[in-house]
């Protein structure tokens, strides 16, 4: 049977409060996921797609990456928290660090087979994990923010599926070719895939203003998932 549960952990500074899904069924260890949410915190949606990994097998940690289980109200209030969080990102490294050693330290979680997965904000979230030089085995940011931030790790350990709308305003194709530069240099296994037609939070049904190209599209999201799961299934050994 499923298990959700509010997982609470800190860094010595701050308290976090997550979300732990797992199959009580499934015998271990298992293959961990970190799930970042997007900018608004997190929510329903990513705890709905920790459940649906954990019918695949793995132990899912959706992250808390703002703190004692902030989550914002509207998109004024969303905004204002990422921006705070963006710019510190040195502090968002080491946050989501502390999510990756929890997540290894859990009970049942085989440590050599973890991935990183991220939406929108949490994309970038996960790169920066990534960038960190931190240990893991598979990150993948879907409809993420790629700019890097001014320290980096030289070697990327993780390889990388980046799933992304080619029409994303908020990560234009000059965008995208200069992770893909940064990622030649720094990963030895990276992997785009991109979908045509496509804006910016294309796997939230919520996301329905295509006018400012954030809109959800059922084919990406379905083709994305196909995708994420095949990648994870390849580097951290199946579930």
């Amino acid at each position: 049977m499923i298990q959700t549960r509010p997982h609470h952990y800190s860094d010595g500074e701050t308290t976090f409060i997550g979300s732990l899904s797992y199959d009580d069924a499934s015998p271990g260890p298992r293959p961990g996921v970190l799930i970042a949410p997007a900018f608004g915190g997190l929510g329903p949606l990513e705890i709905a797609r920790a459940q649906d990994l954990a019918r695949q097998g793995y132990v899912a940690l959706a992250v808390d990456y703002y703190g004692d289980g902030k989550r914002a109200n509207d998109e004024a209030e969303a905004s204002a928290l990422m921006r705070a969080l963006n710019a510190d990102r040195p502090l968002m490294a080491r946050r989501m660090i502390c999510a990756l050693e929890v997540l290894k330290l859990l009970e049942g979680v085989d440590p050599g087979k973890i991935g990183a997965m991220g939406y929108c904000f949490g994309g970038k979230c996960v790169l920066d994990l990534a960038r960190s030089g931190a240990e893991f085995q598979a990150v993948a940011p879907l409809h993420g923010v790629y700019d890097a931030p001014e320290m980096t790790a030289p070697h990327m350990v993780p390889a990388a599926l980046i799933l992304h709308g080619w029409d994303d305003p908020l990560s234009p194709p000059e965008a995208v070719l200069t992770l893909t530069k940064e990622l030649t240099a720094t990963c030895d296994d990276w992997q785009l895939l991109a979908f045509g037609h496509t804006g910016h939070a294309f796997t939230n049904p919520s996301a329905k203003a295509p006018a400012k190209g954030l809109a959800f599209n059922e084919d990406a999201n379905r083709r994305s998932w196909a995708a994420l799961l095949a990648f994870f299934a390849e580097k951290l050994g199946g579930a």
